[in-house]
This record gives structure tokens, C-alpha cells and sequence, in this order.
């Protein structure tokens, strides 16, 4: 006959969108009989668990779980300009190259788009500079643009992408920085847990 694991019951975590639910759930102290030996655990740049020490069944109890609510933009995927106008208004924090990108995409003529030099970034397009002035614009790259991507209390992280067009005329963003913007939201997060839980006891680990 063989033998079965046997598991502690578990709670049900509570689950909520956005780093302010998990500070105001610990500073509440409502379930602080379960804190003692509990931690935070930064799981990704959209995850963080509020988790148990090791239980006698060598498991682990996840008391909360945040997870971010960001738009969603399909990057390396091509959009017409409309969609593309209103994705970049809708899914990025704007700035000085989100501006520059919109400027040169709202003003596209449905002409070919050209490209110039082997390097595979330099592009040129024919756009309105003017009033009733039309010629060739220089598409700008790379671009460091700041996506939603992660909570929304904290300052979105920037990385850089390479804008590209073709004919039709369609746009697309290219990541160019490996990942690295995780790292860095996750950075952000723990500390600004850290901050917030300050005067809690609560080991934070990312």
C-alpha cells in the first residue's frame, strides 16, 4: 500500500492589482495573528506574494497575491497607424521620444516608406513638416520609451526600442535592452515596499 503526502490546509490568498492593497492589507494588521515569520516576496515585475516560512509539510502558505493591470502592447508586432497612435497614447508613460515618434507617424503620408543605409535602423519617410510643406523625415532610433509594464505606484521603467515602419504604411517597437527593464522594476518595487512597510518587521526579497 503505498503512502501520500499529507498537506496542511491552506487559506485562500487574497488577490489584488496594485502594490497599495498589499501595504494597506499589512499595515491593517486584520490576519496579524498569521505575520509572525511571513515575508514578501518580489516574484516579478507584475507579481509580488505576501508567503508563509516553510510549514511542517515543507510547503509554503501565500497569504496575498498582488499582480499589476497594465494595457497590453504587442511589441515586434505591426500596427497600422491609427492603432499605433492609440496604442502609444494608452499604453506608455509619454516623453520626449514618445512625442517625437507621434509627431512623425501622425504626419505619414500613405507614400512608401524608405530606407536608407545597410544598418537596418535608418529609415526615412515622407511626411508633412508643414502647413502644406511634404518631405523626406528621419524616423528617430533607437527610442527610450517608458511602456506601462509594471504597478502603477511606482515610476515605470525606461529601456530603449528601435521604431521601425514599412509600407502601408505600419509601425512597429523592437525591446533592444534584453530584459534588463525587469530587473530594474523589480528593484523599484522593493524599494518602494521598503519604504511604505517600514516600520513592519517583514523580510522583503526580490
Amino acid at each position: 500500500m503505498g503512502l501520500n503526502h499529507v498537506r496542511l490546509p491552506k487559506v485562500e490568498p487574497i488577490k489584488v492589482n496594485s502594490l497599495t492593497g498589499l501595504v494597506d492589507y499589512l499595515k491593517s494588521k486584520f490576519d496579524e495573528v498569521f505575520f509572525e515569520g511571513c515575508m514578501v516576496h518580489v516574484v516579478s515585475h507584475d507579481c509580488v506574494k505576501l508567503v508563509s516560512n516553510i510549514l511542517g509539510d515543507a510547503g509554503r502558505e501565500v497569504y496575498m497575491t498582488a499582480e499589476a493591470f497594465a494595457p497590453k502592447f504587442n511589441f515586434g508586432q505591426w500596427y497600422d497607424v491609427e492603432s499605433f497612435i492609440i496604442a502609444m497614447q494608452s499604453c506608455f508613460v509619454q516623453n520626449e521620444d514618445s512625442a517625437k515618434i507621434l509627431r512623425v507617424v501622425g504626419n505619414i503620408k500613405e507614400e512608401a516608406v524608405k530606407q536608407t543605409g545597410d544598418d537596418g535602423v535608418s529609415q526615412k519617410v515622407t511626411a508633412k513638416t508643414g502647413i502644406a510643406t511634404v518631405e523626406e523625415v528621419k524616423v528617430p532610433n533607437p527610442v527610450v520609451l517608458a511602456p506601462y509594464r509594471t504597478f502603477r505606484e511606482i515610476v515605470q521603467p525606461e529601456s530603449k526600442f528601435v521604431f521601425r515602419m514599412q509600407q502601408g504604411p505600419r509601425c512597429a517597437l523592437f525591446e533592444a535592452d534584453g530584459g534588463a527593464w525587469r530587473l530594474d522594476a523589480m528593484w523599484r518595487i522593493k524599494a518602494y515596499l521598503e519604504e511604505e512597510l517600514g516600520g513592519l518587521e517583514i523580510p522583503i526579497i526580490s
